[in-house]
């Protein structure tokens, strides 16, 4: 295959081209008489230079020779290099020039446009400095300019490297406007500069002596370069396809003369190429060999980058000067050296770094694609009458690629002038579509991702089908893993996938291995038959059939995972299957005794399954598509095998229903066949998942492998649950018992929509061990309808209810009131049941959590469970819970007379007053009750059990009441206190209460105002007869 075509541009030049510059449609040559010629370019609709129409020539712009030219879009001006001064030339006048007085001495420049995000406070380290680089300068940063500034303000950032004599000058633009100049001193002089990044500049001293620039810490390192290989290595044939992955391309010439430092650009991450005889080496931003290196037949003398058009080529150009000898770099033993005696354009791939294109000079069509990989033909000696110089306008990777071919006589070259050729880039789908039809996939592929899609329109659709192609050319080899994951990837008509696999996986679908590539879209390759032979004379019919259903099984299970990812009644996940890659195994290394051998072994599901999987839950259950509808819907036997072939490759949200329907039904079917031959042990992973299986059609060969677990899987997922349950329950030989757990786990997964069912099957359960039985109910997969529950469990067993109601109110804290009043009236029944049947531990152990339940809870009716006690009865002995019933319905002195005269609990009796005081704290309130109870008991006391005395009176509880007084008197009201001490008392007993009753606040400010008002009323008796005396004054009193 031949990528490039020559072209001629311009002809019957006349001066001597000295340095070329390509910027939009213009095309700037500048001279050795100091002379700039202006042309435009035309070009084509796929970018492709037509002609060259000379527009203007500035005659004299230079005094001198112009050595370099660039173009600064920032400032809309002309780079020139000449006379070792750099000057700006505004365009398109290009007049009045700006000399950069900074850069004198200037051998070569630089220049890189990026937009970058550049911090608020500069773009650039601000201020003019000179450092001296050392090889330790910053070391702790040497990474800094690998990477784009984060975070800031996009700007767009052009930067003009210029090397002088033992220092190199950076000139900065940001949005158009110039920044502070920095210098950075160096060892030597820099010949040539390439921007790897943005940020990153290579500096070549000599063609030996390189170093890496970083600009963000202006600090520079030594580039180390590899040790050459030894004569007669593989060189170019050991290149790994993974390590040609970021190439794009890159083009070099040599001319014969003396060795020249080569730098060049060779990816948008930064690679870059060091050339050094006939070797080249590729290193990343960091100054790290990158990937394995390049041999040429020979030393260039000169190298560049160039592409035509802008999207980078994957080939790589060297011009071989007349007279050179050669050799065959991917050769083991090179062959005798051929001797060129015309300068002779070499086209390397940049996949394989094999030469794929000879041009020998004169550069015609016919040679540069008739005959693309021959080499040249040998001249006669002296034949060589034209000099071919390289035009690279950059050493950047994108930039166009020009020649100049000059007569080295100089009667000829006077009269014909010098002509300039551009490299032609054939158009890209030719290119690609060559290599899909020879079988190089993984060489078009990598071409593919070196474009965009403005160089090739239908980029996404070649790529889809290519990556297809190659899939199944690596299934074919048996690498199943990696043909797997890209038919996955690619969203595979799954029924295109199972026709390579053998009639007793596929059934009807399948296909001759010799017509895979033309199901899959493509053209058989020539060698075809000799990729798909199987080279074992004795791998059998049965061999094939089992070789690759393990990668098989991998494919449809984690396509299947897709489908019901879609399907709403789908859980999230079960684990995908994936096959290992060996590329080591073949199609022959199966062999068809070997059964018991996995043909690939299983991992997890996070090799291939990631973030793949499409979430189509929403959008499919608007279809309302699920397996328990499969009898209502069309059967795949309906649709034929053309049909089947002609569903689209599509993500699944693309799809119809019907064509969702026809993708479950051909990856069950298959995957279920696949699995009961090959992986009999994974039929599990599909009975796990709804699934479009029909269970008359295989429970039957599952009952009989004795596959009972993924039976009952199957008939979970087809809701046949009375089915599995019975399979639990009765199939297995072990005991009863050992049956339980397995139950239960299957119970808690089901819904109250099975109800019924969970209430059936869970009678043997609760019989055969109630504890692990009540854990159906209590299980936190689904809630249950709990009235339900209740009333289920209380006719099973009481004490079953109250466990679950106790769950109920423990765990979920439940506030229902009818819970409540059960768990209490339960708590009441079991205590009377207990007592009439004697069982004293019982009855006591249940009527603790009466006592306990209706002392703490506030959500039951008291009403209601006191209107369920037994009537009064001392042999029931409920008085404890009568009383604390009572008092929740606000009868206080009722419950304290049960405490005093029926339990004689003086301390439970005041515990209740306290509480109560808690909450209603009143002096003539629950204390003065408690204390009325003590010294005035009722004479229907007499009768309910309190002590009387001989005559029939009711005994005074003097002692309990004088110890109630003393330790609460500030809680009784001191006036009716006293009002009902009985005479007798005294007043030595109730000392301390008559103290704290004088020193209440209440009886103290009346004394004081009583006080008070005698006093007054003293003074006022004595002023009024002081006031009633008379006294006559008279003269002789005076």
């Amino acid at each position: 295959m031949a990528p490039f075509t020559t072209k001629s541009l311009l002809s019957g030049f006349k001066e001597r081209i000295e340095a070329i510059a390509s910027y939009s449609d213009r095309l700037y040559i500048g001279t050795a008489t100091g002379s700039l010629n202006v042309y435009s370019l035309s070009r084509d609709q796929d970018g492709q230079i037509l002609q060259a129409t000379f527009e203007d020539v500035k005659k004299g712009l230079t005094r001198r020779a112009i050595d370099q030219l660039g173009y600064i879009k920032d400032v809309n001006s002309l780079a020139v290099l000449s006379g070792e001064t750099v000057t700006l030339f505004p365009s398109p006048a290009f007049a009045p020039g700006t000399l950069l007085p900074q850069a004198k001495g200037a051998m070569s420049f630089a220049i890189d446009t990026s937009i970058q995000n550049v911090p608020d406070a500069a773009a650039v380290p601000a201020g003019n400095s000179t450092v001296t680089a050392t090889p330790d300068t910053n070391a702790a940063a040497a990474d800094a300019g690998v990477s784009r500034t984060q975070g800031g303000v996009p700007s767009v950032i052009t930067y003009l490297a210029v090397g002088c004599r033992k220092k190199i000058v950076i000139y900065t633009w940001k949005d158009g406007q110039s920044q502070d100049v920095k210098e950075l001193a160096l060892p030597h002089s820099p010949r040539s500069i390439v921007f790897a990044t943005p940020n990153v500049l290579v500096l070549s001293y000599t063609a030996a002596d390189h170093v890496v620039l970083k600009l963000p810490v202006m600090s520079v390192t030594e580039l180390a370069m590899p040790v050459p290989p030894p004569a007669g290595s593989a060189g170019l044939g050991a290149m790994s396809k993974g390590a040609l992955s970021g190439l794009s391309g890159y083009m070099t010439l040599g001319l014969g003369a003396k060795a020249k430092p080569a730098v060049f650009r060779v990816s948008d991450d930064g690679e870059f190429a060091v050339r050094k005889d006939d070797t080249t080496a590729f290193f990343s931003p960091s100054g790290q060999i990158s990937r394995s290196g390049a041999e040429w037949p020979g030393p260039p003398d000169e190298t560049a980058p160039g592409i035509v058009p802008a999207p980078a080529p994957p080939t790589t150009n060297t011009a071989i000067p007349a007279a050179r000898s050669v050799t065959t770099a991917a050769a083991a033993a090179p062959p005798p050296p051929l001797t060129y005696q015309v300068p002779t354009v070499q086209v390397m791939s940049a996949l394989t770094l094999s030469t794929v294109q000879t041009i020998p000079f004169p550069f015609t069509a016919d040679k540069a694609s008739d005959r693309p990989q021959s080499p040249p033909r040998a001249a006669p000696a002296g034949s060589n009458t034209t000099s071919v110089r390289l035009l690279s306008p950059s050493p950047n990777y994108k930039s166009p690629l020009f020649l100049s071919s000059t007569p080295t006589d100089r009667t000829a070259a006077a009269v014909e002038g010098t002509t300039i050729w551009a490299f032609t880039m054939r158009p890209w789908g030719e290119q690609i579509d060559e290599l899909v039809d020879a079988g190089q996939y993984a060489d078009a592929l990598t071409l593919i991702d070196t474009l965009d899609k403005e160089a090739l329109s239908d980029k996404d659709a070649r790529q889809a089908r290519i990556r297809g192609l190659h899939a199944v050319s690596v299934f074919a080899e048996g690498k199943y893993a990696e043909a797997v994951k890209a038919f996955v990837n690619l969203d595979i008509n799954p029924a295109k996938v199972v026709a390579l696999y053998p009639e007793s996986v596929a059934g009807r679908l399948s296909m001759p291995r010799l017509k895979w590539i033309e199901l899959f879209g493509g053209k058989p390759p020539p060698n075809a038959a000799k990729i798909l032979k199987v080279e074992s004379e004795d791998v059998t019919a049965s061999a094939d059939a089992g070789q690759g259903q393990g990668a098989m099984a991998a494919f449809t299970d984690r396509v299947k995972a897709t489908v019901d990812a879609a399907l709403p009644a789908l859980s999230d996940a079960i684990p995908g299957l994936a096959i290992r890659d060996d590329d080591n195994r073949s199609v022959r290394s199966f062999k068809s005794v070997d059964r018991q051998a996995p043909t690939a072994a299983v991992t997890g599901r996070d090799k291939t399954k990631g973030d793949r999987r499409p979430k189509l839950s929403g959008a499919l259950a608007t279809f309302n598509i699920t397996p328990a509808k499969a009898p209502e819907l069309s059967t795949l036997s309906e649709t034929s095998v053309s049909d089947l072939f002609a569903l689209p490759n599509l993500p699944l949200p693309a799809l119809t229903p019907e064509q969702l329907l026809r993708y479950a039904q051909i990856v069950d079917t298959v995957l279920f066949k696949s699995y009961l031959i090959n992986r009999p042990s994974l039929v599990g992973s599909l009975c796990r998942l709804d699934n479009w299986c029909e269970v008359a059609e295989v429970e039957e060969v599952l009952k009989d492998r004795k596959k009972f677990s993924e039976l009952i899987d199957l008939y979970r997922g087809k809701k046949m649950h009375a089915k599995a349950l019975s399979l639990l329950k009765d199939t297995d030989e072990s005991d009863l018992v050992e049956k339980v757990e397995p139950t239960v786990l299957y119970l808690q997964k089901l819904g109250p929509q099975y109800l019924p069912v969970i209430f059936e099957w869970s009678n043997w359960v609760l019989d055969a061990n109630n504890k692990e039985g009540l854990k159906i109910f209590t299980s936190e997969d689904f809630e249950l309808p709990r009235t339900d529950v209740a009333n289920f469990l209380t006719g099973k067993d009481p004490n079953l209810c109250a466990r679950y109601i106790e769950h109920l109110l423990e765990e979920i804290h439940e506030t229902d009131t009818t819970f409540h009043n059960r768990l209490a009236e339960i708590y009441l029944e079991l205590t009377v049941a207990a007592k009439k049947r004697g069982d004293t531990d019982a009855q006591e152990k249940v009527y603790r959590k009466l006592l306990d339940f209706i002392d703490t809870s506030t959500h039951y009716e008291a009403d209601r469970v006191f209107s369920r006690l037994p009537s009064d009865d001392d042999s029931l002995d409920l008085f404890e819970a009568r009383a604390i019933l009572l008092g929740r319905l606000g009868k206080h002195e009722a419950a304290l007379e049960i405490y005093v005269n029926r339990l004689q609990d003086y301390d439970a009796a005041e515990r209740y007053c306290k509480r109560v005081y808690h909450t209603e704290p009143d002096p003539k309130g629950i204390f003065l009750t408690l204390l009325r109870i003590y010294l005035r008991p009722s004479s229907k006391a007499t009768v309910t059990g309190v002590q009387v005395q001989a005559q029939g009176q009711p005994v005074l509880l003097l002692a309990p009441a004088l110890d109630l007084i003393s330790r609460h008197s500030p809680r009784l009201d001191a006036a009716e206190t006293l009002q009902l001490l009985p005479p007798l008392v005294n007043a030595e007993d109730v000392r301390v209460f008559l103290l704290e009753a004088l020193q209440a606040p209440k009886v103290d400010t009346r004394f004081t105002k009583e006080l008070w008002k005698a006093r007054r009323d003293q003074i006022d008796r004595k002023l009024m007869v002081l006031q009633s005396n008379r006294v006559r004054v008279t003269d002789s009193r005076m």
